[in-house]
């Protein structure tokens, strides 16, 4: 509410416009729905309060600005997308526009999304342009945290972690990078706190971590696709990760074909040994959490089913058992 201390200034809105001047224009102008206003960067109290009595939501641009001076708001006001209802009063208005009371957006990001992806709903939502957010997604150290220890890829791919979010419309993509970024060194600070597996990198696990995510399609199976991983590393054994190949591929389809096998890239796990340069995804807490507790097992192949189970061998003659019975379907 207004202050006592204020009485004097407010005898220049009596003066704008009459003794009721300043009750009448501070009340809120009736009923009816809330708005949308989009408050742009740099506008003045009286851009603001124009703007205001164009939309019918204050009912007059002279007495909002006079307000906005009395508390001290005048320079104050943050920009950004707002809904306003008609029942405000101005002085309502006003706090709410200091404290930068914006409407969030919902950008949910599903586990295994790949930057590419993130970008494309960002620039959906209309929270942020796709080119710009994959500009800087190739800039890791800008955005360097410890658990990048290792990260040689030149990409923040594994780190945008997947999530839901609410954030306002004009904040910078850099901002929108930082936050996703920063949600994943929160849930990640104690998970990597701890020996990791075959003493790889975090980088390195996270790349598994991110494997797993695209490989497995039931819970119970990330820790038992993890420990294959590992098992194959330890043995000096290509990966042969499907995933690995549509990244390299940039597409993702139900079956990797056989040509798609001699696509040219690190991240071709059936041409190259080891872990690709980076993750292939952005993968959640659960397979992260697979990546650093892995199953413990004597599995070095699995091949999918149609139920999305995946049936696991530990010798290659096995492997060729199993692939029959699925593509039988039993």
């Amino acid at each position: 509410m207004i202050r006592a201390g204020h009485v004097v200034l407010l005898l220049g809105l009596a003066v704008a416009g009459g003794g009721g001047a300043a009750w009448w224009g501070g009340r809120p102008v009736g009923t009816g729905p809330a708005q949308r206003v989009e408050i742009p960067g740099g506008a003045s109290a009286g851009e603001i309060a124009r703007i205001l009595k164009r939309r019918g939501l204050v009912r007059s641009a002279v007495v909002f600005s006079l307000y906005s001076r009395v508390l001290g708001f005048h320079h104050r006001l943050r920009a950004g997308e707002y809904e306003i209802s008609p029942r405000e009063s101005v002085e309502q208005i006003l706090r709410r526009m200091w404290m930068g009371d914006v409407v969030r957006h919902r950008l949910t990001l599903p586990e295994g999304v790949t930057a590419q992806e993130i970008a494309r709903r960002i620039e959906r939502a209309g929270l942020g342009r796709a080119d710009r957010f994959l500009a800087l997604v190739q800039q890791p150290g800008r955005f360097w945290i410890p658990q990048m220890r290792g990260n040689r890829s030149g990409s923040l791919e594994g780190y945008l972690f997947p999530d839901t979010y609410l954030l306002p419309r004009g904040l910078p993509e850099e901002e929108v990078v930082r936050i996703l970024v920063a949600r994943f060194e929160e849930v990640t600070r104690t998970l990597f706190a701890r020996p990791l597996p075959l003493r790889l990198s975090p980088h390195e696990v996270v790349t598994v971590a991110s494997m797993v995510e695209r490989e497995a399609r039931v819970p119970w199976e990330r820790a038992r696709i993890a420990g294959v991983i590992y098992n194959r590393l330890r043995a000096g054994m290509p990966l042969q990760i499907d995933a690995s190949v549509l990244y390299a591929l940039g597409t993702h389809r139900p079956v990797v074909r056989t040509q798609d096998l001699e696509v040219d890239s690190p991240y071709n796990t059936y041409r190259t040994k080891g872990l690709p340069p980076g993750p292939i995804a952005n993968p959640g807490l659960a397979a992260l959490r697979a990546a650093v507790e892995p199953e413990h097992h004597g599995y070095y192949y699995y091949v999918a089913q149609g139920d999305g189970t995946h049936l696991f061998s530990r010798t290659f003659a096995e492997h060729l058992q199993a692939i029959r019975r699925a593509r039988n379907g039993r």
